[in-house]
């Protein structure tokens, strides 16, 4: 009867589903907090759903929540409710609760609010998170976040750190270095995250001794890369010591390549003949290997390119994009460019790695032209027409890429079609207009804003715009 009566939205069954608020059946509760709900009548349940919000049953408190929140009722009783709900052991409660104190735009019990940042469900410490942003401006709140983030415990001290600006860290600045010592992995790497930004010789030393004394991968790993990206040299040695754990294993070989000293590069060398070292720790040396570019580099990183393991090959071929992006020796030049030109159809699984190692390398690109022109993949296709680069009005070559782009503008490949325009469109920035003998591109590229696909309309669009809207180059 009950919910037939909030289905049938009539107010005057209002004081009927008020009245089985009170009966003994936890189910009839509920479904009395429901039909207020459904009714829309404020005064119907605003003396009774407080009561609700408190009762023994699990399912009558979440019914009633949510009575509340889609009544838009306010006041004392229902913040004090909803306040108490936070500690609710029912997680359906709590997110009820704070999606109730998230309309009203208040804390409740900012304690119990910033405790909820340690809930291991991140649909109650994610809505947490979002009321403390909205309550920002509340006292009560920012003095209970930074207390957890000075003495809390657990997930809920490291999610407050995370919440606090950089410019607490000053005033937190002794919490933190005793926070290395903390038992809580995630503590531990939220206080690393913020003292990695201390300019003080004293923190550095705290979180070089931090990490010799680690015994928690996850943990490792963050203090090896945030010390690596500071220089420091104490990082050597423990960072060969975890080169064989799984985790924490390529941020050490990471930590190593930005040393750039000849006994890291010699551990990285070590580590990439290693077979029985994890396949994330191996590739994560190649491209180390590549960062640092010793003499030796292009040629420990070239052989790999045919390797079995998918991982391998990943690491090598970023190696590589560095040494080309970081400017290749001479007598290195050529014979990267054939291996990449080469990889770059021989592994569908890394095309882009591929094309992104190539992007540059002016050696490469007659076989590039080729791969654009004769492929059989369509992805390789789009890769290769991607690395052209045709706005030289000049350059005979830079000219026979933009009648590509022309050709391409049909491909049955979509991802094709999008690096044709991509391609037209950089000779329109350049020149300002379509090449000349392309009367019928303008029509091509008016048929693709109807295309299949949702990027290749966008692009074509966006080209046929600033084609009508005329040059907008400034040729000198």
């Amino acid at each position: 009867m009950i919910i037939r009566s909030g289905r049938s939205g009539r107010s005057e069954y209002a004081p009927v589903a008020a009245e089985a608020a009170g009966d003994p059946v936890p189910s009839v509760r509920a479904a009395a907090a429901l039909a207020l709900a459904r009714l829309g009548d404020p005064e119907a349940g605003r003396a009774v759903l407080p009561l609700l919000m408190s009762d023994g049953d699990p399912g009558v408190r979440c019914r009633a929540s949510v009575a509340v929140t889609r009544l838009g009722l306010e006041g004392p009783a229902f913040l004090r409710a909803f306040a108490r709900q936070l500690a609710d052991p029912d997680r359906t409660v709590r997110i009820n609760a704070l999606e109730g104190l998230i309309a009203l735009g208040a804390p409740g019990d900012a304690a119990a609010l910033v405790r909820l940042l340690g809930d291991p469900d991140p649909a109650v410490w994610g809505r947490a998170r979002t009321l403390i942003y909205q309550c920002a401006g509340d006292a009560a709140v920012r003095e209970e976040v930074i207390r957890t983030a000075r003495n809390g415990t657990g997930t809920a001290r490291a999610r407050a750190l995370d919440w606090l600006p950089e410019s607490h860290t000053e005033h937190l600045l002794d919490s933190l270095l005793t926070g290395l010592r903390d038992p809580s992995p995630a503590v531990r790497i939220a206080v690393a995250r913020r003292l990695f930004h201390v300019e003080q010789r004293q923190v550095q030393d705290k979180l070089a001794e931090a990490l010799r004394t680690e015994r928690d991968p996850e943990v490792a790993a963050r203090l090896l890369r945030g010390l690596a990206e500071r220089g420091d040299e104490h990082i050597a040695e423990p960072a060969v010591r975890w080169l064989p754990d799984p985790v924490a294993g390529p941020s050490a070989a990471q930590a190593l390549g930005a040393l750039d000293t000849d006994t890291a590069a010699a551990h990285l060398r070590t580590a990439l003949a290693d077979e029985t070292l994890p396949a994330g720790t191996r590739a994560a040396s190649a491209t180390a290997i590549g960062v640092q570019g010793r003499w030796d580099a292009v040629w420990l990183l070239l052989p790999l390119l045919d390797d079995p393991d998918d991982d391998l090959r990943a690491g090598a071929l970023d190696g590589l994009e560095a040494r080309v992006e970081n400017g290749l020796r001479l007598w290195e030049r050529h014979p990267v460019a054939w291996a990449l030109a080469a990889h770059l159809e021989a592994d569908a699984r890394h095309i882009w790695r591929t094309r992104n190692a190539l992007s540059g390398l002016a050696q490469a690109l007659p076989a590039v032209r080729h791969l654009a022109d004769d492929s059989g993949s369509g992805e390789v296709r789009a890769a290769a027409l991607s690395l052209l680069d045709g706005d030289d009005p000049a350059d005979e070559r830079a000219r026979r890429d933009v009648r590509r782009f022309l050709r391409s503008l049909d491909d049955p490949y979509e991802g094709v079609r999008y690096q044709a325009v991509l391609g037209l469109t950089r000779w329109v920035e350049a020149t300002g207009t379509l090449p000349p003998g392309s009367e019928a591109a303008r029509v091509r590229l008016t048929a693709l804003t109807e295309d299949a696909s949702l990027r290749v309309r966008r692009a074509a669009a966006e080209l046929v715009e600033a084609l009508d809207a005329g040059p907008v180059f400034d040729p000198s």
